[in-house]
């Protein structure tokens, strides 16, 4: 998994989401990440697939996955 810990603790991931393809899809899988405990910002952007989560600990892949799902979508892996 491709995570980086900055100077407050906080991890930040990107993770590749297959399917996105307008400003509606973003905010679907950004609303059900955002949904994860321990979730305190994310980025989706449809025209790449990525979307960049900020936490307060490494998340747990599966759970991210259920929630792309839960939108969806698919978790492709970490960009």
């Amino acid at each position: 998994m491709t995570a980086q810990t900055d100077t407050s603790g906080s991890v930040t991931t990107v993770y590749q989401v297959s399917g996105m393809s307008c400003g509606h899809c973003e905010g679907a899988v950004s609303g059900e990440i955002s949904e994860i405990a321990g979730v305190t910002s994310v980025k989706a952007v449809a025209s790449t697939g990525e979307v960049t989560v900020v936490s307060a600990a490494p998340l747990d892949e599966e759970a991210v996955r259920a929630a792309v799902d839960e939108a969806g979508f698919e978790l492709a892996g970490t960009a």
